[in-house]
């Protein structure tokens, strides 16, 4: 069915060899039986695809919070229309969205966070600050607060937090007190505007490398969305409904994301007793094993082929056999 949707290029997906390489050993094992895997950010489904053309045996649920991803990665998956659900949710809804769907156990979940290409080649969405558009920056356009409205209610004490917590924005302060100053003029509505503030802002030599508003966008989006908070509660709930040898594979893009993966993925591969306990009881045992060795990046031939692989972490767990 056509909607008239359509993104300026299909991009490589990221680590794609790797992410099929580690979900491999749940997928591909007693290929007589159904397996399940959640895409967790389908995006226009890149990942997925590769995942159904390795696994014939693979049923996969697609759960994206962008209903216009769900619908072009519905055209791209038509093939597989017999063995793809689709969920217009966010991955903290992991269990009610299973849970609808008859779903217990699973055996591979990926989360592939950040933006899709998708969103990024939609310059209308206002999530960069190389187009104008108008300063939304929402990944589910049905409702909620747009970056517009943040930057145009928060106090440059609050906003100046948001911008050093989500973006690690040195001059967070100053961008802060520019917007506060700037809006009170006439409230800030495109994203060139947003540009043009933080860029006056911005000491030359606090600027670095990249674009002056690079980091100011980055947290605008995040905070938009409520990214970390989604992630903090999505984790322990995939990380749960892992069945034995079941895996969970994890893209971030940003520090604060690969922080909060770290954390979950150290807690759930810890035993929990004090240090040179003579035993550990089995209810107190690491219930996951580490796959990665610390994050894993991707190779330098990847990111020449395609930049938005450049920041990409990569860590990975596997849910123990029960005894």
């Amino acid at each position: 069915m056509e909607t008239g949707l359509a993104v300026e290029g299909i991009h490589s997906p990221v680590m794609l060899t790797r992410v099929i390489e580690l979900l491999r050993p749940a997928l591909d094992r007693r290929p007589q039986s159904v397996r399940w895997l959640v895409d967790c950010t389908l995006g226009i489904g890149g990942h997925a695809i590769a995942a159904l053309e390795a696994f014939p045996q693979v049923r996969l649920i697609g759960i994206d919070r962008d209903q216009q991803a769900i619908e072009l990665a519905g055209q791209r998956l038509a093939d597989f229309s017999g063995r793809v659900s689709f969920a217009h949710g966010v991955y903290d809804q992991l269990d009610q969205i299973l849970d609808a769907a008859g779903v217990g156990a699973v055996d591979g979940i990926l989360m592939d966070l950040g933006l899709s290409s998708l969103q990024i080649d939609q310059r209308q969405r206002g999530f960069s600050y190389a187009s104008d558009a108008p300063l939304d920056m929402r990944m589910d356009q049905s409702g909620g607060l747009s970056a517009a409205d943040l930057v145009n209610s928060l106090g440059e004490a609050e906003l100046a937090r948001v911008l050093l917590k989500y973006g690690d924005e040195r001059n967070a302060r100053r961008i802060a007190r520019a917007i506060v100053a700037r809006r009170a003029e006439s409230p800030l509505s495109t994203s060139a505007q947003l540009v043009a503030v933080i860029t006056e802002a911005t000491s030359p030599m606090l600027r670095g490398n990249g674009h002056p508003a690079k980091r100011s966008f980055q947290a605008l989006r995040i905070a938009v969305n409520a990214e970390l908070d989604a992630l903090a509660a999505a984790l322990p709930r995939a990380l749960a409904r892992l069945a034995g040898g079941g895996r969970l594979v994890v893209l971030s893009y940003h520090s604060g994301e690969d922080r909060l993966v770290k954390r979950a993925f150290a807690r759930a591969t810890a035993d929990r007793v004090p240090p040179r306990a003579p035993a550990v009881p089995a209810e107190l045992a690491a219930t996951h094993t580490l796959l990665t060795r610390g994050a894993e990046r991707p190779a330098a031939a990847e990111v020449l082929a395609n930049p938005r692989a450049a920041a990409a972490r990569l860590r990975a767990v596997e849910r123990k056999e029960a005894d």
